[in-house]
C-alpha cells in the first residue's frame, strides 16, 4: 500500500471502533461487519464488495501488532499533511512532513529526494522501513496489505447413513463433531445416495478472525424392501395374475408412506409394462416425480390336477402362435 493512504485512510473509523480498542473489540467488530458486507451475502452489490475490501483492509493492518504500530506512527506524525511534487518552493510537501527527521527545513536547502521504490534501494519503503524497524512498506508476509484479509477455518466432514423414508422426506438428524460436540444436521427432502451437504459456517473457526469453516455431511441412504428411486421417481414392481392381465382388472398398488391407490390393468397387459402415477414420486427443488408401477405377471408354480386340466383346455382353444419368432428374425438378421 502506498504511505499516501495511510496518511488519507483512517482504519479505525473505518471499522467504528475507538484507537484503543483491544484485539478482541477488533476481531468482533470485523466479523459482524464482514458478515454483513460479505459478496456471497450480497451477490451483485458493488458497493458492498467495496465496503467488504476496505474492512478487510482495515482489519488486516489494524489486527497486526506490528503492523498497527507502524501504522499509528506513520498516521501522528503525519497527520493532515498530503504528499506534493515538492518543488523548490513549495511548503507543505512531503519533504516537509520527514525534514525534521533528517534535520533539513522544509521549503528551503538541500532536499531529500524519494523514489518510487519498486523494490530498489534506497526508496521509500526502505527508508521507512529502516525507521520502524520492518521490510518493505506496502507488503507483508500475507501478501499485498488490503487485499485477501483474514483466512477462512477449515472444513469439518462427517458422515451418516439414513432411511430411505427418511431421505425422501427429509429430516433433522443429530451428528457427532470431531471434537465430540453433537450437532443438528437439517436433511432435505429428496436427499439422495451419496450426496454432500454443505453447512456453512459450522466448521472450525478462523485462526485470525475470518469466516469460520463448512460442515460438509456425506448422506448414505439404506435400501428399501419394496421402492427404487430412479432420478425424481419412485419405481415399484407390482405382480398380477394371468387373469387378470389377460382380462384386465383394477388392481392396488403401494405408495411410499401412504395409503395404497388404485390402478386399471388392461386386457392384455404384457409383463413389464409401467403404470404411471403422477405426483407420488420425489419431492426435491426441481419438482416432484411420479411412481412408476412395473408390471410383473404372476405364474402359478403349482396347480391341482383340476387346474391343469383347465390350463390345457385353455390352450387348446387359444391359437398356435410363437411368441418368440419375431425375437428370433430380428436376432438372425
Amino acid at each position: 500500500m502506498a504511505s499516501q493512504d495511510w496518511f488519507d485512510k483512517d482504519f479505525y473509523k473505518v471499522l467504528g471502533v475507538d484507537k484503543t480498542a483491544s484485539d478482541a473489540e477488533l476481531k468482533k467488530t470485523y466479523r459482524k461487519l464482514a458478515r454483513q458486507y460479505h459478496p456471497d451475502s450480497n451477490p451483485g452489490d458493488a458497493a458492498a464488495e467495496s465496503r467488504f475490501k476496505e474492512i478487510s483492509e482495515a482489519y488486516s493492518v489494524l489486527s497486526d501488532k506490528e503492523q498497527r504500530a507502524e501504522y499509528d506512527q506513520v498516521r501522528a506524525m503525519g497527520s493532515g499533511a498530503r504528499f506534493t511534487a515538492g518543488g523548490p518552493g513549495a511548503q507543505g510537501g512531503f519533504e516537509d512532513v520527514f525534514g525534521g527527521v533528517f534535520g533539513q527545513q522544509g521549503g528551503g536547502g538541500q532536499r531529500v529526494r524519494f523514489g518510487q521504490g519498486g523494490g530498489g534501494a534506497g526508496g521509500f519503503e526502505d527508508i521507512l522501513g529502516g525507521m520502524f524497524g520492518g521490510g518493505g512498506f506496502g507488503q507483508n508476509s500475507g501478501g499485498f496489505r488490503g487485499f485477501g484479509g483474514p483466512t477462512k477455518g477449515r472444513d469439518v466432514t462427517a458422515s451418516t447413513t439414513l432411511d430411505f423414508t427418511t431421505a425422501i422426506a427429509g429430516d433433522t438428524v443429530k451428528l457427532s463433531q470431531g471434537n465430540g460436540r453433537p450437532v443438528n444436521v437439517r436433511i432435505p427432502a429428496g436427499v439422495a445416495d451419496g450426496q454432500k451437504i454443505r453447512l456453512r459456517g459450522r466448521g472450525e473457526p478462523s485462526p485470525d478472525g475470518g469466516e469460520a469453516g463448512d460442515l460438509v455431511v456425506s448422506v448414505a441412504v439404506r435400501k428399501h424392501p419394496v421402492f427404487e428411486r430412479d432420478g425424481q421417481h419412485l419405481r415399484v414392481d407390482v405382480p398380477v395374475t394371468f387373469i387378470e392381465a389377460a382380462l384386465g382388472a383394477t388392481i392396488q398398488v403401494p405408495t411410499l408412506g401412504g395409503e395404497p391407490v388404485k390402478l386399471k390393468v388392461a386386457p392384455g397387459t404384457p409383463s413389464g409394462r409401467v403404470l404411471r402415477v403422477k405426483g407420488r414420486g420425489v419431492t426435491t427443488k426441481s419438482g416432484t416425480g411420479d411412481l412408476l408401477a412395473t408390471v410383473q405377471v404372476a405364474v402359478p408354480s403349482h396347480l391341482s390336477d383340476k387346474q391343469r386340466e383347465a390350463v390345457e383346455a385353455l390352450r387348446a382353444a387359444l391359437p398356435d402362435e410363437d411368441p418368440r419368432e419375431d425375437l428370433l428374425a430380428k436376432a438372425r438378421s
